[in-house]
């Protein structure tokens, strides 16, 4: 990670020279195809990934193995499955590259060691995290109290240009709906 890439990951920090450096050296560069697989379910989960270009998606399989979309990331937005990642356990989730992609991976103990050292990292951390469970925790009340229709063009205001990126199964899966019925929202739309 180069300092522009790191300046952009943590944009808003105000560091010395030093502490960028040290920022700098802990985070891994990876660049991931079209449909790859940077976590699998099963295996721990160590890391979280900056996403410097590209769009991914977390999802989980259902005892029927059917896919559903937990999450998309898309530039200068975070991934991992939080669950494993914060508990450090085995992950329940897939991250899955839908478009080629650059991302960032830091390893927790890392991240935790620039935390200890840095109160300002601390401090942008918080604030992501806090912005992170108030999008979950909206994500949960348009679920249980919208409309697909709603929840669709609440998908399209947080996630604008991303739809062109997508495949309609997976932003169905994201709604929790089918994508026939996807289509019949769209139409509607029009």
């Amino acid at each position: 990670m180069n300092r522009q890439q790191v300046t952009t990951a943590f944009k808003g920090l105000d560091l010395t020279e030093s502490n960028w450096n040290r920022i700098q050296k802990v985070f891994t560069e990876l660049r991931l195809k079209k449909g790859e697989q940077l976590l699998k379910a099963g295996e721990e989960a160590r890391y979280q990934y900056y996403v410097m270009d590209g769009c991914l998606r977390t999802y989980f399989l259902d005892d029927k193995a059917k896919e559903h979309t937990v999450q998309f990331a898309i530039t200068d937005w975070w991934i991992s499955d939080y669950m494993g990642y914060f508990l450090e356990g085995p992950s329940e989730l897939y991250i899955e590259s839908i478009s080629e992609a650059v991302v960032f991976k830091v390893a927790k103990e890392d991240m935790d060691i620039l935390m200890e050292s840095l109160p300002e990292v601390t401090n942008f951390y918080r604030k992501k995290l806090e912005r992170a469970t108030v999008r979950f925790q909206k994500r949960i009340l348009y679920n249980l109290a919208y409309t697909a229709k709603e929840r669709y063009l609440q998908f399209l205001k947080q996630y604008p240009n991303i739809e062109q990126q997508i495949k309609n199964y997976h932003l169905a899966s994201y709604l929790g709906i089918t994508t026939e019925s996807l289509s019949r929202i769209r139409k509607e739309l029009q």
